[in-house]
């Protein structure tokens, strides 16, 4: 009998303990508007002369500044810590708390050239459970086409990053040819270190560019003058400005006038990652599935199997990682991946009105051959900048 109440009052010991910790948690987050209660009596009963001086400090710094100043330090915070721009229409309550993320740290060897074989294949391997509750429910996990990680579409529904407009469309690509990058792949921004990431938020900031807010054409040419104008001390030249345009019009597919917000962020994200790291640095950041594609449109391009291909054929690799946001290639009849070359017998070939067979033999003629290593280093940053499911190309490639 007594082991029995021992066992009951522990019962209840913990609901209470509950109870307490629920109110504890009610309370801290009254906690600001209280302390803001609090701020407020205390400044009713100062003195006059400090009122007058408050005055005189909110007329200077004018009526909405602390409003404007708390929304846009927040919107930094998101920015510096990898989370974006979080959904404004969503049930916080019945939310996941999204993990932490701890951006990269440079290594002492990321310069040294990666050993990337193009004979030795790589094994690909899914996780078997769901990166978010960590529970298999085999074929209704979503793959992600970038690293191995898997999920299911309820948990990234609660974790906010999947959302009615996308949920048809992860559903319909995950398991396809064309896959579907998770939100970690997603955010090219999550691959820059703090260091880099304050780089970019410093400049940004310099040329007054609001986090989360869309950039029309004439905001974009602005910023890009800015930048050079920062980096070079002199007017940006009209063919970079024409080069611009066509970055902004890559970036905005749809024709609706202005960019979002993630596309712009992910443009300067891999364009602050050409310019500061080396290109065995931007190699090591390569998952084992973006290598066997590579190996994919390298061997497709290599016809002769000697190894070499000429630099039109590199060239033209380029404009074809982005394939994958073609609708025509949802099927998984794709001959070749949806980063390498297009085959004759795809979709897309005949969209082009052109076969890989009429545009080879006139690449054919050029001297300059390249090898796997350089095929790689030509192509890691248009590897990169695909990882985005946006249809917008992050980074054009040159004509």
């Amino acid at each position: 009998m007594g082991v029995l109440m021992s066992r009951r009052q522990t019962v209840e010991r913990v609901q209470k303990v509950s109870l307490a910790v629920s109110a504890f948690k009610d309370g801290l987050r009254e906690q600001p508007s209280t302390r803001r209660r609090a701020e407020a009596a205390t400044t009713r009963q100062g003195t006059l002369e400090q009122e007058v001086q408050e005055g005189e400090e909110e007329a200077s710094a004018g009526p909405s500044q602390p409003e404007e100043s708390s929304a846009s330090k927040a919107a930094w915070e998101r920015l510096r810590d990898g989370r974006g721009v979080e959904p404004e229409e969503f049930d916080r309550a019945n939310r996941f708390t999204p993990p932490a993320f701890i951006r990269p740290k440079r290594e002492l060897h990321d310069d040294e050239p990666p050993d990337i074989s193009l004979e030795q294949r790589e094994q690909i391997l899914n996780d078997e459970m769901c990166e978010i509750c960590e529970v298999w429910t085999a074929e209704s996990l979503f793959p992600c086409r970038i690293c191995h990680r898997v999920y299911h579409d309820g948990c990234l529904r609660r974790m906010g990053y999947l959302q009615k407009d996308s949920a048809v469309e992860v559903t319909e690509t995950a398991h396809t040819e064309t896959g579907w990058s998770c939100y970690y792949c997603d955010n090219l921004n999550l691959l820059l270190t703090e260091e880099e990431m304050y780089s970019l938020m410093e400049t940004l900031r310099n040329c007054k560019i609001i986090p989360g807010a869309c950039l029309t054409l004439d905001d974009f040419l602005h910023y890009k003058h800015q930048v050079h104008k920062q980096q070079f001390e002199r007017t940006m030249p009209e063919a970079q400005e024409e080069q611009a345009a066509l970055q902004f019009n890559a970036l905005d597919p749809d024709k609706k006038g202005h960019i979002e917000w993630q596309d712009f962020l992910s443009h300067e994200s891999i364009q602050l990652l050409q310019k500061l790291r080396p290109q065995n640095a931007l190699l090591r950041l390569l998952t084992p599935k973006e290598r066997e594609r590579a190996r994919a449109a390298f061997l497709a391009l290599d016809q002769d199997n000697d190894g070499f291909i000429g630099e039109g054929e590199c060239r033209q690799a380029r404009h074809t990682w982005y394939r994958k946001h073609q609708k025509e290639m949802l099927s998984c009849n794709v001959s070749i991946s949806h980063v390498g070359p297009i085959s004759e017998g795809s979709p897309a070939s005949s969209r082009n009105g052109k076969s890989p067979e009429k545009i080879l033999p006139a690449m054919k003629q050029e001297d300059t051959s390249i090898d796997w290593p350089g095929f790689l280093r030509e192509n890691i940053a248009y590897i990169l900048a695909a990882r985005p499911n946006s249809a917008a190309l992050h980074l054009q490639p040159p004509a």
